[in-house]
């Protein structure tokens, strides 16, 4: 996300956010963080003017599941943007490792395998005390920087192309018109 602490919301007056649709996948595990970055995330959302009926949300498990809904979001090509919404907190064994790095590695996928952004907004803290202290507390919500960050992602994806996916019959009549083409 943001290299700067976004969570000082200042207004980003983007044109037509009320045609955005967002969808906020958010993990039930460690919900009295991820339920207050859901929120400020929506808070935001609404704030920059998205329809509320134009954000969906989207429970799953735990974080590890945030891939598995988030591709399906993405697939769908219904959303100008994912929020996904989770929270690690270590503890004795490896297990947190793991599921950070594969938690990180789908939501990347994500972004790099579909043309809908998705945010990461996956707390991957030592202790509970510091996923409380960035879910609102003394350290801000990233719950509003994710929501910041999909609506500049939204305006940013407005400068490039639309991509025309091509089928296999459109590649047939490709290839007989260059055939023909060359024949004349």
């Amino acid at each position: 996300m943001a290299t700067v602490n976004l969570s000082d919301y200042k207004p980003l007056n983007i044109t037509n956010a009320d045609e955005f649709s967002i969808g906020i996948v958010f993990s039930e595990w460690n919900d009295f963080v991820t339920y207050n970055l859901r929120d400020a995330a929506l808070e935001i959302l609404q704030k920059e003017g998205v329809k509320s009926k134009n954000i969906t949300l989207f429970p799953v498990p735990g974080a590890f599941e945030l891939n598995y809904a988030s591709m399906q979001l993405c697939k769908e090509r219904k959303y100008d943007a994912v929020i996904s919404i989770g929270c690690v907190i270590r503890g004795e064994t490896p297990h947190f490792d793991y599921v950070c790095s594969a938690v990180a590695q789908g939501i990347k996928d994500c972004n790099v395998l579909t043309d809908t952004p998705t945010i990461f907004c996956v707390l991957t803290d030592d202790t509970k005390e510091q996923s409380i202290a960035r879910s609102g507390g003394d350290l801000g919500n990233k719950g509003v920087e994710a929501a910041v960050t999909a609506l500049r992602m939204i305006d940013l994806k407005r400068i490039f192309p639309v991509k025309k996916e091509i089928s296999v019959s459109d590649i047939h009549k490709i290839n007989i018109t260059i055939e023909y083409t060359e024949g004349l």
